[in-house]
């Protein structure tokens, strides 16, 4: 009598375990799905970005756009992952904004995402104020035609750009040495003029050697009349880095030059206060935090 009672109350027992471990069997493991992250975490106006994406399957291709910016995708080293560049304009206001992923698939189809990235507000808040010759503040016309012939050199220099990326791995610093004055300084010269400073200064007497913070083509190399010896590198799909008050040149226009390697030496040329490195980092047309780009772990 007590077995029976003892297998009246097993048997159900064990169907019940036997209908759960079923259930867990059959249940179809968790649909593959797209992920999105980036570095900075805390993304603000004028600084650049990272974006780190893995898709749904396997992807042959991926390209992204973000604040009207067309972003390239490449595999990073361990070929799981997408990896894309981009940054934000000190212009770029506050908010939320879409980024839009197209993928091809290796089996043929194409698949999107869009996903929002929230832009947060910098502040730049100190006015510096500088003292320099009056022909960078109330230039007379011969030196304005000068002025105006510069700015179709840089332009056409701008438009030179290589599709194919060729920096490689993480930026590093063009020169041993303190920084004396930071990205998106507002600054007044004379007590009149107004600029956005738009670069990292670094602190360092004529003749420090200067090097390339990556690999890239030299699209630009002479005197300029703000920018003083000016050397310009292109590391592609959009990205430049810009070398300003340089006293030698050590590379021509169309170098190719690796990471580290020499290029210039610095100094005070054009509107500069005294001898320095001005660092600037230009791309697909917008000035970007050089701090930011030298911070990124790039692969």
């Amino acid at each position: 009598m007590l077995a029976s009672i003892e297998m009246r109350i097993t048997r159900p027992t064990l169907l019940i375990l036997m209908a759960l471990l079923s259930s867990v069997a059959d249940a179809a493991p968790p649909a593959p799905r797209w992920t999105l992250t980036y570095q900075p975490v805390r993304v603000v106006n004028g600084a650049p970005i990272l974006f780190r994406v893995t898709t749904p399957k396997p992807a042959r291709a991926l390209s992204g756009k973000w604040l009207d910016h067309e972003i390239v995708f490449a595999f990073d080293a361990t070929k799981k992952a997408w990896f894309g560049f981009a940054g934000a304009s000190l212009e770029t206001k506050p908010g939320a904004y879409p980024l839009e992923l197209h993928a091809e698939m290796n089996e043929g189809a194409a698949l999107s995402y869009k996903k929002e990235v929230k832009v947060q507000k910098q502040r730049y808040p100190r006015v510096i104020v500088l003292k320099v010759p009056q022909k960078f503040t109330a230039p007379d016309p011969d030196q304005m035609r000068v002025i105006d012939h510069d700015k179709q050199v840089k332009a056409d220099a701008f438009k030179s750009l290589t599709p194919d990326r060729e920096w490689k791995g993480e930026f590093q610093r063009p020169v041993s040495a303190e920084i004396s004055d930071v990205f998106g300084v507002q600054r007044v010269f004379n007590g009149s003029v107004q600029s956005t400073h738009q670069g990292l200064d670094f602190r360092v007497p004529t003749g420090t050697p200067v090097s390339a913070v990556n690999a890239g083509t030299v699209i630009l190399a002479r005197p300029l009349y703000f920018e003083g010896n000016c050397i310009v590198l292109d590391h592609g799909q959009g990205l430049l880095t810009l070398y300003l008050h340089l006293s030698e040149f050590h590379v021509k226009e169309g170098d190719q030059v690796a990471k580290g390697q020499l290029i210039a030496l610095s100094g005070g040329t054009g509107r500069a206060t005294g001898p320095h490195l001005h660092l600037a980092v230009r791309w697909q047309g917008i000035y970007l935090n050089p701090a930011g780009l030298l911070a990124l772990p790039l692969p």
